[in-house]
């Protein structure tokens, strides 16, 4: 039996490795896949999976160990949009409505955000959604503006700052293919020639699909499926040997929310199950990676009134065409994931992260 001294010192090091009552080790991860279904609240979740699978709590996140639910007000209080919320994810920091990624209230500088975090360790990085990717959750994690409606500035950030090794999502709104091609990147506009990319030798890759949001699931003509643009952008981004962070919108959840399309909304929060499912047959077998499933905010006030079941879209009731204040999901996998769980605040996630020894 240890004496005291060096049940002490031994008590010590396990604070210094960072191994807790549980025994659980906080560390980075190598790898971060961040998924972020805007606008999918809680409800939302329920809804598609009652219509993939004919119950609630089916869907492949559900299924992680660790979840929770998120608070995420913005810095002035009340309802939070997807500049504010994303700022929180890819931050840690409250900001105002309508802010990219800069001390706003407070000084106006910029914060660092996850992917630059990540990329600051030699890491690669990626942007994939399905809006256009100068909207508010891409911009909050590659750009810094005081506006989100800076969209030729955020992508001039992405272009000369953060320099994304992987931007997939829709195009137009500040994009430019010769911009990007000028820039060193491959750009791609549809889903034949992103699907033929050598994805094992290249590494600088800038997906502009169509001149705004991607359509609604499942009518995409010869556009990108999210799954195909995640498990592109993982191809890809796992070239590096030090890893990689991605982050992975649902977007267009938040769009049939915000006009109450029950049949739109259902679809692409399944689609994004599609692309969570993508990220963990990519991360199977591996005790180096995290994922991150959550949301920003819940868009449309939705509440399930009746399952029913599998195939048929649920019953449902909508009270808002805007953005409400309700808490939204968390789901985590992997390295940490053992830090989520209870009611969390959105600027928590961002420690989830960088938490190490």
């Amino acid at each position: 039996m240890l004496g005291k001294p060096a049940r002490v010192l031994l008590f010590v090091a396990l604070i210094v490795l960072g191994i807790g009552p549980l025994g659980s080790v906080q560390a980075q991860p190598k790898y971060v896949i961040f998924l972020i279904g805007d606008g999918m609240g809680l409800e939302q979740v329920k809804a598609a999976g009652m219509y993939a699978h004919g119950q609630p709590g089916t869907l492949s996140f559900e299924s992680f160990d660790f979840r929770g639910e998120l608070t995420n007000a913005p810095a002035e209080g009340g309802i939070p949009d997807s500049a504010a919320a994303g700022t929180s994810l890819a931050t840690g920091v409250k900001v105002n409505n309508g802010v990219i990624s800069m001390a706003i209230p407070g000084d106006g500088s910029e914060l660092q955000t996850l992917l630059e975090y990540c990329k600051a360790q030699g890491k690669s990085t990626g942007l994939v959604s399905t809006k256009y990717v100068t909207d508010a959750t891409p911009a909050a994690f590659g750009a810094h503006e005081p506006t989100r409606n800076n969209t030729a500035q955020i992508a001039e950030d992405f272009r000369m700052q953060t320099r994304p090794n992987v931007i997939l999502g829709g195009g137009g709104n500040g994009m430019s293919v010769q911009a990007f091609e000028a820039a060193g990147y491959t750009v791609v506009t549809d889903r034949d020639t992103m699907q033929a990319l050598d994805t094992e030798n290249i590494d600088m890759v800038c997906g502009q699909f169509g001149n705004g949001p991607l359509p609604f699931e499942p009518d995409m003509g010869p556009m990108p499926h999210l799954t195909q643009m995640a498990e592109t952008a993982l191809r890809i981004l796992d070239n590096d040997p030090d890893g990689f962070f991605l982050m992975v919108e649902g977007g267009q959840i938040d769009t049939a929310g915000h006009s109450n399309l029950t049949p739109n909304m259902v679809f692409e929060t399944v689609e994004f199950d599609n692309a969570v499912q993508a990220a963990i047959a990519w991360a199977q077998g591996r005790s180096d990676t995290l994922i991150i499933v959550t949301a920003d905010h819940e868009t449309g006030g939705l509440s399930v009134l009746a399952n029913n079941g599998a195939g048929e879209l649920p019953t449902v009731s909508w009270s808002t065409g805007g953005h409400s204040e309700a808490n939204v999901p968390v789901y985590a996998w992997g390295v940490n994931a053992d830090m989520i769980g209870g009611v969390m605040d959105n600027t928590e996630l961002f420690s989830v992260v960088t938490a190490g020894p």
